[in-house]
């Protein structure tokens, strides 16, 4: 069974990777951990932090930018590993997407030009906009969206 997403992208990429996106470092795996743990539990206590009794906005997005910098210290070539994006890039693109547009200005405010970059990059990707397609909330009385229309 597939649970996790990442479960799902990499039979998916196992049955076809066109692109190479598993051809990366063991160290990918460890990043897409470090992200699915410390950073993501970080990125919650952030994004939901009106509804946590025991927030700490300020130190929860300190503890994330320690993340952050991680990547944009990796970020030398325009993906975390190369010149192409690897399965890595992939899963951890759309948490810091997340994070960023929690306080977008002042994501943008900070000193990670190569992060921004990535980011942005991945914003205006054929790629993301093609399955961010927008629909209006369904309402009883409505006809049926067939999905992919």
């Amino acid at each position: 069974m597939l649970d996790e997403s990442l479960d799902i992208m990499i039979w998916a990429l196992e049955q076809n990777d066109p692109a190479g996106w598993l051809q990366m470092p063991k160290a990918g795996h460890t990043l897409i951990d470090e992200c699915d743990g410390p950073f993501k539990i970080a990125l919650d206590r952030v994004k939901y932090a009106s509804r946590l009794s025991d927030a700490n906005p300020t130190q929860d997005r300190e503890n994330a930018s320690v993340f952050l910098l991680r990547l944009e210290a990796l970020l030398i070539a325009p993906y975390l590993f190369g010149e192409q994006p690897k399965v890595a890039d992939m899963a951890i693109l759309p948490f810091v997407r997340q994070f960023a547009f929690v306080d977008k200005i002042w994501f943008d405010a900070q000193p990670w030009p190569r992060l921004q970059r990535w980011l942005e990059a991945f914003l205006i990707s054929p790629a993301f906009l093609g399955v961010m397609d927008k629909y209006p909330q369904w309402r009883p009385g409505d006809p049926v969206t067939a999905f992919p229309e």
